[in-house]
Formats: structure tokens, sequence, C-alpha cells
């Protein structure tokens, strides 16, 4: 006899693919997920735990898109219901504050391949609310907390692997489906000039102090937002209004002597930006490896740079790696090296301003 489908079956397996969709867009990017986190802890007043944020980013992620497996394919129902009840009464209460008294500017509930507002974020975790509701219900009347069977076992295992290794691969290297605005293909050069056609020379950049949580604007060109300790990157406002996705714009490169972004972007031919978030981060292993891509630049007669957010002096820094020739500095803030690439120590190709390559430091060959 054919099982009728019910309206707690349709519930769990919306509930379930929203869950895996979620799960799955933050899992490719850890780092995204970890920027978020970050966000929170330091909204919330928990900016000590920041040093937890990539682990917790993987298992939390790892969780979602594994809770969202066993829902939809109906592995220990009753169990799974508990948690999702548990996880969407959270994520109401938590978009909730940030919609009203803890502003957060975007939930990150689909990290960033789908932007919400905060209001948005809150009134899609209501509905979902309601579905983690109706089979919890469903699932506590019909069912009882059997012995774990065989093909659970393999299914709970197999999901875990799945989503647990994907977390850590991508955290390792870069992710598989890149949502960021500076994805392979995008002309970085054609990006500026049209942000400057559209006024960007008067766009401010609104950072949050660590310590208070305070917002204060900066002009691109102020390097007092280039210590990272004391300042995180919260939006780029252009014409007294936020603007979301100008993060293409943001990019800028400064030396001691002043801005070089022109210099870097409208290079005729390859540039090869060597990337760092802080230049103590650059092990020997991956010393050796920007020696190559030096070596690679002088015979190609191409250019290439490192950029870093680590804060600079007053000359012009230059550094070398093994037998290759010295390497320009220039600084980059952190955030936009983040989005960017996704990767504490990496690069970055451009060719005629074109973004053609990005690596993690262990990809470089």
């Amino acid at each position: 006899m054919k099982k009728r489908v019910t309206i707690a079956d349709v519930c769990r397996v919306v509930l379930g693919l929203t869950f895996i969709f979620s799960g799955f867009v933050k899992t490719v990017d850890p780092w995204g997920t970890a920027l978020k986190i970050t966000e929170y802890l330091n909204v919330y007043g928990f900016g000590g735990l920041n040093n937890y944020r990539f682990g917790f980013a993987i298992w939390f992620c790892a969780a979602e898109l594994m809770m969202g497996l066993m829902l939809t394919f109906r592995i220990k129902t009753r169990l799974i219901s508990i948690f999702a009840m548990l996880v969407m009464t959270f994520f109401l209460v938590v978009t909730f504050l940030s919609a009203t008294i803890l502003p957060v500017e975007d939930c990150g509930c689909f990290g960033d391949a789908l932007k919400l507002s905060p209001w948005a974020s809150f009134w899609k975790n209501v509905v979902l609310w309601g579905l983690a509701l109706v089979v919890w219900l469903d699932a506590r009347r019909k069912l009882t907390f059997l012995p774990v069977t065989a093909r659970e076992w393999v299914c709970t295992l197999l999901f875990a692997g799945l989503a647990g290794g994907l977390g850590t691969y991508c955290y390792r290297h870069l992710p598989l489906i890149d949502f960021l605005p500076y994805k392979k293909g995008v002309n970085l050069r054609e990006a500026i000039r049209g942000g400057d056609e559209n006024g960007t020379e008067d766009a401010r950049m609104i950072y949050r102090r660590l310590d208070d949580g305070s917002l204060h604007e900066f002009s691109v060109a102020d390097t007092t937002w280039w210590d990272t300790t004391r300042w995180e990157f919260v939006e780029l406002v252009e014409n007294g209004e936020f603007e979301p996705g100008m993060a293409l714009r943001e990019f800028a490169a400064f030396d001691p002597a002043g801005d070089v972004t022109d210099e870097i972007v409208d290079f005729p031919g390859r540039v090869y930006m060597l990337c760092a978030v802080k230049l103590d981060l650059i092990k020997p292993r991956y010393a050796a490896k920007f020696e190559k891509i030096a070596r690679r630049a002088d015979e190609e007669e191409a250019k290439v740079v490192l950029l870093t957010a680590t804060p600079l002096g007053g000359e012009q820094q230059t550094m070398i790696f093994g037998e290759a020739p010295p390497v320009r500095v220039c600084n980059v803030d952190a955030t936009t090296m983040i989005t960017m690439l996704r990767a504490s120590v990496g690069m970055v190709v451009l060719e005629d301003g074109v973004i053609v390559d990005k690596r993690n430091c262990r990809d470089i060959e």
C-alpha cells in the first residue's frame, strides 16, 4: 500500500532542503562564515572567543548541512526534529535582536550566496520555525526512540564525513563555488573605474571599533582604518547611503608614498598579487613559493606586488624571497583582502585588470 504524503512530510522536506542549501553555501566558504561569527561575537561582547571562529564555523555549517540531509532522507527524524526546533528557536531570537536592539547588517543565513535584510531574515525564520514545529509534533506523535539501524549508521557517518570533509577542504584551499564579487573573470579595473564615474571619490569607509562597537567614517585615503586590531570593516557609504555589493569599488592599495591602486590595476599585462593578511604568516614554505612567483614574474616581465594588512613604516618597503628580485609591499584593508581571497596567504593574478586566477598558498606551484 502506497504511503500517503502528509503536511508534516512536506514541511520536513522543505525544512530539510532549506538546511541543505543554507549549510552548503556556508560550508563551501568557511572563511565567510567565520567572519560573520566574528561580527556576531563582537556585537554580543564575546570578542575573546574569536580565536575559535574557524573551528566553530566548520562544525556549525557541517552540522546544519548534516541536519538537512537527515531530515530529507528520514534518518532519526524524531531526534533531528528536536535539534531543528532548538536551532530555529535560537536563530529566531538572534535575528530578532539583529533587527532591533543589536543591529547586524546581514544575518549571514545563506552566506554570500543570498543576502537578506535583518527583518527579512527574521520573518524567514518565523516560517522555518513553524515548519520545524510541525515536523517535531508529528515525529513526537508517531515515532519512538528506536535502536539505530545499519542504514541509519551508514547514512549518518556518510553525511558527517561529507559535510565535515567539505568544510575542511574549502578552508585549506578555496571555496568550491565562489559567491564573492572578486571571482575569476571580473574586470577589477573597470569595476573601480565604474565606481569613479558614479561618484565614489566621495565614498566613505564605515568601520566599527572593536573595543566599544561604535561606528566611524573614514575616507579611503585615511590610513587610520589600517589598524585591524582596533577597527572592523562594516560597509562602503556612497552619497550618504549604505550600498551593498560595493566590495569591488572598495579595493584600494597604498604604500607609504600614497595610493598605488591605479598602478596595479592599470598595468598592461600580468600582475601577480601575492597576499598575506599579516606578514608574519608567511612561513618558510610559503616564502619559497613566493620566490618562484617572483622569479616567474621577472622572466615574464610581469608585475608582482605583496599585499598585506600589516601596517607599513614611513618608507617604501620591499621583501626579498630567496634569490628572487625584491617584491614591493603595499597595504590593503584586511576585510577587502579576505573578500578577494579566502586565505591568510595566497595569490590573485590579474591579466590586463581581469582576475584570471586565485590560489591558496598551499596550491601555488
